[in-house]
């Protein structure tokens, strides 16, 4: 149980002194977001990127996503040779889609693709928000409306991770046009029976939470996860009042009707498995 799993000791790293700082590699220990403590990245990995002592949940990157999720060797990808160019000759733009490359070994903000939960084939999204801060471009509204076209014509469902501060500035109209585009391909994937899941993870903002995110038969959410559209602060100055401390956090969405269900990530494959078999029995997918 999630309880139990907290409620265990856990092993922290001393806060090192300034010579030993100069000794550790780059990469071996991080401070939690959440609670300010420092712990050792591979011990954190092992829990999931969920800090062992506040559960903050933090940035989880695609592939180790779809690892934890999936069955092993049973994960296909798709389109993965896409990449973004610079229509609107904005500048510095392609050097930066390079170093994003680099950094993190994608080829953009989504990794997409086929495989098994639990034995239960479905089609699978994952938005990184190392590339670009997640931002949606054509090419991850491309990616998206593929993968969800490819679950039609198999009939599978189609389960989306969101991770965006939402569309992408460089590419102009081009990255709003993504938002119609991937939403007709819900409506397509819907009148045919497919099922769709969307887990929308920190943050999930702008016109991807105005768009496909939020077109789910479920929709869930992980722990304390940002959920919005436009920013607090703007929304503060339009509507000259004070918003609520959790205002737009997962579980104040939850409580106002937007969400189905917030998931601690360690149970989120439990949960998908448990959603695809009732869907599978019902017949909506095979």
């Amino acid at each position: 149980m999630l309880k139990d799993f907290f409620s265990k000791k856990k092993k922290y790293a001393s806060i090192p002194s300034d010579k030993a700082r100069q000794d550790i590699p780059e990469g071996i220990m991080q401070k939690c977001e959440g609670c300010q403590k420092i712990y050792y990245r591979k011990e954190m990995k092992k829990n999931l990127n969920v800090c062992p002592n506040c559960a903050h949940h933090h940035l989880m990157p695609a592939f180790e996503r779809i690892e934890s999720l999936l069955d092993e060797g049973s994960f296909i990808e798709w389109d993965k040779q896409l990449i973004s160019n610079n229509p609107l000759q904005f500048p510095d733009y392609e050097d930066k889609l390079a170093k994003d490359r680099k950094k993190t070994g994608l080829n953009e903000a989504i990794v997409t693709g086929k495989g098994s939960i639990n034995g239960f084939h479905t089609a699978i999204a994952v938005m990184d928000g190392r590339f670009r801060m997640g931002s949606m471009g054509s090419v991850v509204g491309e990616k998206i409306a593929r993968a969800i076209e490819n679950a039609r014509k198999e009939k599978i469902p189609f389960i989306i991770f969101t991770a965006s501060g939402g569309a992408r500035m460089q590419e102009g109209v081009l990255s709003l046009m993504q938002m119609s585009k991937t939403s007709v391909a819900i409506q397509r994937l819907h009148a045919s029976g497919g099922l769709m899941i969307s887990v929308m993870t920190n943050p999930t903002t702008g016109g991807v939470s105005a768009s496909f995110a939020s077109l789910g038969d479920y929709n869930f959410a992980e722990p304390g996860a940002l959920i919005g559209f436009a920013g607090r602060r703007i929304i503060e100055q339009t509507i000259r009042e004070k918003l609520p401390d959790d205002f737009q956090t997962a579980e104040f969405q939850l409580e106002h009707g937007q969400l189905d269900k917030v998931i601690p990530r360690q149970e989120m494959k439990k949960v998908l498995s448990t959603v695809l078999e009732i869907h599978q029995l019902g017949g909506a997918s095979s």
